[in-house]
């Protein structure tokens, strides 16, 4: 493939250290696909309001992901920004703030990460305005979907496509919904639309068995891993930690230990981009190596770990991997 400026640049000037690091890991990436393999992504921490979908849904537009493990807050974060965008306040001098000024911000609906607010009303009101009515209809008829199921059903029906306030081809969800891209939410309970969700339980307006469950998540990942894993296999490209990496690398000992399918293959491409410290038990920071202890990974497979901050880091690597 011809590489584009970015690429050149990468190539040209990442020479060592964490830099070298990006390219060897981009590298293995590209040669992955080149052979034949397939690949997961994890997405942890607050990618999507971020805007990782710049570069992200651009990688699955052109086929280089194949299945993504995200949180239940990255989940529905890219949707918030796709329809509240105008309305998010960045704070460049958050380190400065003082208690009362992080109040006032929540009392004007303005919940921060990091530099970043995110505006209650217009994103999270907006969302449940809409997807509450999917909810609800599922739990009338006694049918059930997976989380990230609701999320493309609300996408494709284009009810709220009049509230987009940024290009749609930017959100990784849109591209997610039109190529039914697989996605694993362990633990989407941990999110805002999964609190809300607990609300309507609490209230007794629907069953909490309508949304289905982590545990179904797993389920259904060890058939799609079974069936995806001949030849190069899956690699594992993981942005951050906790349980958007842990929850789906752990199918592999899963099948292998407790179901006991000695046949199923580990991983065969494993990056991780990380800023966490390897101290005290930190999944988030521990070696690739740590794996291996695990039945996650085999003493051959690839393993590459950029330690760096991952909104710096990963649209690097996928513009190598897209050529740009």
């Amino acid at each position: 493939m011809n590489k584009g400026p970015i690429s050149q640049f990468i190539q040209h000037h990442y020479r060592h250290f964490n830099a070298a690091a990006l390219v060897d890991a981009a590298e293995g990436y590209e040669q992955h696909l080149l052979d034949g393999g397939k690949m997961m992504i994890t997405i942890a921490g607050a990618m999507s309001t971020a805007e990782l979908g710049v570069s992200l849904a651009e990688m699955i537009r052109q086929g280089k992901v194949d299945i993504i493990s995200c949180t239940g807050a990255n989940l529905e974060e890219d949707i918030m920004n796709l329809v509240a965008h105008s309305h998010y306040k960045r704070i460049p001098h958050y380190r400065d703030l003082t208690p009362q000024q992080e109040w006032e911000l929540l009392e004007k609906g303005l919940n921060r990460v990091t530099d970043t607010c995110i505006p209650e009303e217009e994103a999270f009101r907006k969302i449940q305005h809409n997807i509450v009515k999917l909810w609800k209809d599922a739990d009338a008829k006694g049918e059930r979907y997976l989380p990230h199921e609701f999320m493309y059903k609300l996408l494709l029906s284009k009810v709220m496509e009049k509230d987009y306030e940024i290009d749609p081809k930017d959100s990784w969800m849109i591209a997610a919904a039109e190529k039914d891209l697989p996605i694993v939410v362990g633990g989407w309970e941990d999110s805002t639309m999964g609190n809300i969700f607990s609300s309507y339980i609490i209230k007794g307006e629907m069953k909490a068995t309508t949304m289905k469950s982590g545990i179904e998540y797993m389920v259904w990942l060890a058939d799609w891993y079974r069936k995806n894993s001949s030849g190069k296999g899956i690699g594992f490209f993981q942005i951050g930690g906790g349980i958007a990496g842990d929850f789906p690398i752990c199918v592999v000992p899963m099948m292998y230990q407790d179901l006991e399918w000695h046949d199923v293959p580990f991983w065969n491409y494993f990056c991780q981009i990380s800023d966490s410290t390897t101290s005290y038990g930190s999944y988030s920071g521990a070696v690739p190596n740590e794996k291996i202890t695990w039945g996650k990974l085999d003493i051959k497979t690839p393993k590459y770990i950029v330690e760096s901050d991952a909104t710096i880091v990963a649209p690097l690597i996928f513009a190598w991997v897209l050529g740009w």
